[in-house]
């Protein structure tokens, strides 16, 4: 008993020490623990949970670490929708918009106009439900009307609370809050970090919306989330203002943003747009504009909605940010199939907060078209992307001494000549089997998430592998030993069997997975799930025709090519023999049973951000249904599922006469 109630006084202590470092962390960005401190303070947590499982409560910091598989979000009506605001980029459709507002209020015998201005946080709009100050579910948009259950995902974002603070006297017993969550730029930046330069997030709210989406709860605990509120329903009196519930919210344990402040008047809004467009770059988060919303709410009610925007409020976004440098000279890097891109190195320049010193140039054409030459005075350009481009040189103000920047005739990496296949438009190291570049950009290919998933494997853990030729291609990484891994710089017992244990467990991943995780040319994911039905072990693909293989749907004879080359590699014999002696999957498992036919004959193509579910989701319901998915837009594609942000694919289906459905249109169909 004694023992008992020791153990309770302690894991009281260890919740209210780790929430606050939590809020330390995430919340006032000066942190007091290093990440192994503090992940030491949670393993007691829970050790000490296990041992008295009748201590473990639901909103204990331990169930943020994620758990089971997911095997499907199941569909959430919101109760009331969850609509999307109307966009603006002029400063003079605000003033429009509340001039309008204005007129409408003034009908109704109402001269006062006060709006709350808060920043627009760049992240994924979602819904919380709380019962008794205990989160119950949490769901996204999705069409606004329903979206997804992802409480299991939402649970491990430690800015969510799990229990509030209080309900307050004001609040009923349900309560809902609604609000966006994202990921700080400097977490943004070490998740990409671990990943491979083809696997990489193009900005933290790409990153967050595929995170939110992952079926593994576990993962994404590991993806450092936050969570910012800034609507509260369930309050006792409804026509309490804005501002009073963001205050509200603050006190029930929610980051409300800070910076949010209350105008009067159009000047009052006009210099808080000013202000932030300088001040956002400060922050730790990305912010894309600012959201106007009348504070009175019992007059939003007034003034409606359209089918998707409320009339009561406003995004204002801030437009793409440039800036002019100098490109002072150009490096070249080499991909893990040897081609070669040109990176410009630049006279450093602050940039949307961050100093630019680098920016892809991609390839020679591209620099033909922008015209550049070394010296030359460039704008760069940042509109929501993390890595900057450069969008034009200035001509005019061309230097003297302007050199044309020439294409290099050697392998930066390995020395060996380069050479331009015939109708591509990058110069390329044909060294495939001893570049180090190469063989570096294989290995971090292999272990990507959609590859084989290990996890383990950074960037500078693979240099020195590399380096020491310790692995010289990624069938070498299974026979790797704990005393190699140990003798690496930065490397101790517990990193090297953590590393092991990560290989160990990618041995259970699908052989499908493993095609593309080979990194053959041209065998993105849609071909290697092609690739693993029609050919269902290593053993019939490798035995494969070119004419056979371009049989296959999606597979030209430019792929059947390109693979009957990957397995005519002198070096893939022993390749394939290190794979079979390390159990890695070299067959195809039972194909699952086919749901229904309603997608049999159709080829769909994804494109944009889907709201309820992944792309590989996706295509596995596509796939259940009878149907393919393929990569790319023709003539012969059925159906084309555009989401948001859709970009070029869309615009050539459209031009094609492809049909374009939305999710819900897709989903209709399922």
């Amino acid at each position: 008993m004694t023992e008992m109630i020791s153990a309770k006084e302690r894991i009281t202590q260890l919740r209210l020490e780790i929430e606050r470092h939590n809020h330390l962390y995430y919340i006032e960005a000066k942190p007091e623990l290093s990440d192994f401190d503090f992940d030491r303070l949670l393993q007691q947590l829970i050790a000490l949970e296990r041992q008295f499982p009748e201590l473990l409560t639901p909103d204990s910091p331990s169930q943020r670490v994620g758990g089971a598989i997911t095997k499907a979000f199941s569909p959430v009506q919101h109760r009331d929708p969850m609509l999307s605001l109307s966009n603006t980029y002029s400063t003079l459709e605000v003033e429009e918009f509340y001039n309008r507002v204005k007129k409408l209020l003034l009908l109704e015998g109402v001269d006062e106009q006060e709006m709350v201005a808060e920043l627009k946080f760049d992240g994924v709009a979602i819904s919380l439900l709380y019962r008794d100050g205990l989160l119950v579910r949490g769901a996204t948009r999705g069409d606004g009307r329903q979206g997804d259950d992802i409480t299991a995902n939402l649970r491990t974002i430690p800015t969510i609370p799990l229990r509030l603070n209080t309900l307050a006297e004001s609040c009923e017993r349900e309560v809902e809050v609604r609000g966006e969550v994202f990921m700080r730029k400097g977490d943004f930046e070490l998740l990409n970090e671990s990943r491979p330069e083809e696997d990489r997030f193009a900005n933290p709210r790409n990153a967050t919306a595929g995170s939110l989406k992952l079926q593994d709860s576990a993962e994404v605990a590991r993806r450092k989330m936050c969570f910012v509120a800034y609507y509260l329903k369930g309050l006792q009196d409804e026509s309490t203002a804005h501002l009073r519930r963001l205050e509200l919210l603050s006190q029930l344990g929610f980051f409300t943003g800070d910076h949010y402040r209350l105008c009067q008047a159009l000047p009052q809004i006009n210099d808080y747009i000013a202000r932030w467009s300088e001040e956002r770059w400060q922050l730790p988060y990305e912010t894309d504009g600012v959201v106007l919303k009348l504070n009175d709410v019992h007059f939003r009610e007034k003034l409606g909605a359209t089918a998707k925007s409320p009339r009561w409020a406003i995004a204002y976004k801030y437009p793409a940010q440039q800036a002019g440098t100098v490109l002072h000279n150009v490096i070249f890097q080499v991909g893990r199939l040897g081609t070669i891109t040109p990176v410009a190195e630049l006279e450093p320049v602050l940039l949307a907060g961050s100093t630019v010193s680098r920016s892809t140039l991609h390839n020679f054409d591209e620099i033909e078209r922008l015209g550049l030459m070394l010296h030359d005075r460039v704008i760069i350009e940042k509109s929501g992307e993390v890595i900057p481009k450069v969008v034009r040189t200035i001509s005019e103000e061309r230097p003297p001494d302007a050199e044309p920047i020439l294409p290099p005739s050697h392998c930066p990496s390995c020395g060996t000549p380069l050479v331009r296949p015939e109708n591509e438009v990058s110069y390329s190291c044909p060294n495939e089997e001893e570049c180090p570049a190469q063989i570096k950009g294989r290995v971090l290919h292999f272990a990507s998430r959609n590859a084989m998933d290990i996890q383990t494997l950074g960037d500078s853990l693979v240099e020195q592998l590399v380096a020491k030729d310790l692995v010289k291609g990624p069938a070498d990484l299974y026979f790797l030993e704990e005393q190699q891994l140990v003798n690496l710089e930065r490397m101790g017992p517990k990193s090297a069997h953590n590393i092991l244990q990560a290989l160990d467990k990618s041995r259970a991943k699908s052989y499908e997975q493993l095609l593309y995780a080979l990194g053959i040319r041209h065998v993105g994911r849609a071909t290697a799930r092609e690739l693993s039905q029609a050919c269902p072990s290593i053993d019939t693909l490798q035995q494969a025709t070119e004419e056979q293989l371009a049989t296959v749907p999606d597979i030209g004879p430019v792929v059947a090519r390109s693979i009957i080359d990957y397995f005519s590699r002198g070096s893939w014999p022993d390749t394939l023999e290190k794979l079979r002696s390390a159990g890695l999957p070299l067959s195809a498992s039972e194909p699952k049973k086919q749901v229904n036919s309603n997608f049999e004959g159709l080829t769909v193509l994804f494109t944009g951000g889907l709201e309820r579910y992944d792309r590989q989701k996706a295509a596995e319901l596509v796939m259940e249904r009878g149907g393919r998915v393929v990569g790319s837009v023709s003539k012969k594609t059925s159906m084309v599922v555009a989401g948001s942000d859709a970009g070029s694919k869309l615009q050539k289906a459209l031009k094609l006469g492809v049909r374009v459905a939305t999710e819900e249109e897709f989903e209709a169909m399922l």
